[in-house]
């Protein structure tokens, strides 16, 4: 395996991860405002990701730094086409991450709910930007000889990327009710909270399945056998979840909406490969693991830091996950209000 091919698994591994972990952080800020109107409950919400939330950003973080530094190329084509993209999401993870941690220090219920609206949006927003984007990255982009982005913002969205956008974020809502129910413990908020989750289940199936329909007519991703057996896989998990899920078995349904994220995400990279950024104006101005890689002397060097550190970083977030890993119970957040 060549330094090119590897970096471009890593970043998979590292966008996979991504989404997995923050698909379920976003889904449950988005829910929040829904799932009770008591600030106690919404409290206990807050609680389940409060320890986790910032440690999962740390994946896309990292995915952007293996991005630039094993294919600088992308990343700067990346980043200028979806630059006012990028600055919304960045305003509304702000937005978010300001929330969380003003919310707890107002006692009054205004504000309080003021914060757990921004919370929602900064979840929401992010959420459907991603699918947005992701969508695109397939569809193509107006890519010129120069590897430079030739559209406006408004460019960025069509119909098919708008309904991936759509597909995200009901997918990683119905992931983060999922989530929820084997993270609290009071018995009228998880049955509130599967309510919620079965309706997100259905919008989910139903822009997804739309979504992959598009998908078919505006991209290469079906010529390709292995990623369409994984975004099929994708789509049964799912729709198992979704029954296991209505059969109150909410820790099969969150294992299966995870199983379900993971095949569709790595179906996708499948899909571009060897492509990172695939031009409509002409195929060969696409950007590949070739033509906008980094030095093989900088791969290397790059590959000896990624297999020290990565193994690190991964040891250290699974040690914060067990240590905070039991349920968040009505006690916990008493004399928070």
């Amino acid at each position: 395996m060549d330094y090119n091919v590897f970096w471009f698994i890593l970043i998979v591994v590292l966008f996979t991860g991504f989404f997995f972990l923050e698909g379920f952080d976003y889904g449950v800020g988005t829910l929040l405002p829904w799932v009770s109107p008591r600030d106690e409950e919404r409290t206990q919400v807050i609680r389940t990701i409060g320890p986790v939330w910032d440690g999962n950003e740390v994946w896309m973080i990292t995915a952007g730094g293996a991005m630039f530094a094993a294919f600088p190329h992308v990343y700067a084509t990346m980043f200028s086409t979806f630059y006012l993209a990028l600055f919304l999401m960045l305003v509304a993870l702000i937005l978010r991450g300001v929330a969380f941690e003003l919310r707890g220090h107002t006692r009054s219920i205004c504000r309080r709910r003021l914060w757990d609206g921004a919370i929602c949006f900064g979840s929401a927003v992010p959420a459907f930007l991603w699918g947005v984007a992701v969508t695109d990255l397939l569809a193509g982009l107006p890519i010129g000889e120069n590897m430079a982005y030739r559209g406006d913002f408004f460019g960025l969205l069509s119909p098919v990327s708008i309904l991936g956008g759509l597909a995200f974020l009901f997918v990683f809502a119905y992931h983060g009710a999922a989530f929820l129910t084997l993270r609290l413990t009071h018995t009228g908020l998880i049955l509130r909270i599967q309510s919620l989750g079965l309706r997100m289940a259905t919008l989910g199936t139903l822009t997804f399945l739309a979504w992959g329909v598009l998908l078919y007519q505006v991209t290469d991703l079906f010529a390709t056998p292995w990623a369409v057996m994984l975004l099929v896989l994708g789509a049964l998990f799912f729709v198992m979840s979704g029954l296991s899920f209505s059969m109150a078995k909410g820790k099969a349904g969150f294992m299966l909406s995870s199983l379900a994220i993971v095949c569709t995400s790595v179906s996708l990279f499948v899909a571009l490969f060897p492509r990172l950024m695939v031009s409509s104006l002409n195929p060969a101005w696409s950007l590949t693991i070739t033509n906008a890689a980094s030095t093989p002397y900088t791969l290397s060097v790059m590959t000896v830091a990624a297999l020290v550190m990565v193994p690190i970083v991964l040891l250290y977030q699974g040690w914060c996950w067990y240590i905070f890993r039991h349920r968040v119970t009505p006690d916990d957040v008493k004399g928070t209000h």
